[in-house]
């Protein structure tokens, strides 16, 4: 059984693979990003479990909040590195998702806290968050399914269907799309083996280690580039 520390560290380990993969392959089609593809779906997860434990509420909304600030720049400076489009970091996915959970939770009429997380969920894609709508959406699913493990399961192989099954119509590597579908998918293998512990204490280590590695594995890069240049 894993304890949230357990799913921490699968979930570090496993986004250095897709982000050394971006590096190495210059390109989101490799076995690292399968592997890559593990990492959000365990945050998406504790965010969930972040929002039914946490003892401040309001510190955790800033704490998200303040470290999305702090990562754009080193986040963008990454893909600036291997060559992507600009986008929000993983943080404002976590954050929206985050105030999705707090709206369903909170307004006494679900009706319209659904419309609210239909909101927030567009409002993702509109921004152009990591993941898109899916990202802000997945943080959601976890706290809706969070206290049945077969609907956990079977709502999370819905949502991970409805990222890729238009990737394979879409493009033309379905084989590999297959492989990313089964790599995001397998993330629910350590989510149903956490056993609700939280472990040991990481303190703001993990929300530092996510600007700070993007920071050195881009200038690794762009020395990588600028000694072969010259």
């Amino acid at each position: 059984m894993l304890t949230a520390f357990g799913l921490k560290i699968i979930a570090v380990i496993t986004m250095c693979f897709d982000h050394i993969g971006y590096i190495i392959f210059n390109s989101h089609l490799s076995w690292c990003n399968v592997i890559g593809r593990i990492a959000f779906p365990i945050f998406a997860f504790q965010i969930s479990e972040g929002y039914t434990h946490t003892h401040n509420l309001k510190n955790y909304f800033w704490r998200l909040f303040l470290f999305a600030l702090i990562s754009q720049i080193p986040y963008n400076f990454y893909e600036y590195a291997i060559g992507f489009p600009y986008t929000l970091n993983i943080f404002f996915t976590l954050f929206l998702g985050l105030c999705a959970i707090y709206a369903y939770d909170k307004i006494p009429s679900k009706f319209i806290g659904i419309i609210v997380v239909c909101g927030l969920v567009a409002l993702g894609e509109l921004i152009n968050v990591d993941y898109g709508y899916w990202g802000v959406l997945l943080v959601f699913s976890f706290f809706v399914f969070k206290k049945n493990k077969v609907l956990l399961t079977f709502g999370y192989l819905g949502i991970v269907a409805l990222k890729y099954i238009p990737l394979l119509i879409q493009f033309n590597y379905p084989i590999f799309y297959v492989e990313l579908f089964i790599g995001t998918f397998l993330a629910i293998v350590p989510i149903l083996l956490y056993n609700g512990k939280l472990g040991r204490k990481t303190g703001k280590l993990l929300y530092v280690f996510y600007p700070l590695h993007l920071f050195i594995l881009a200038s690794i890069n762009l020395f990588n580039k600028l000694y072969i240049l010259y």
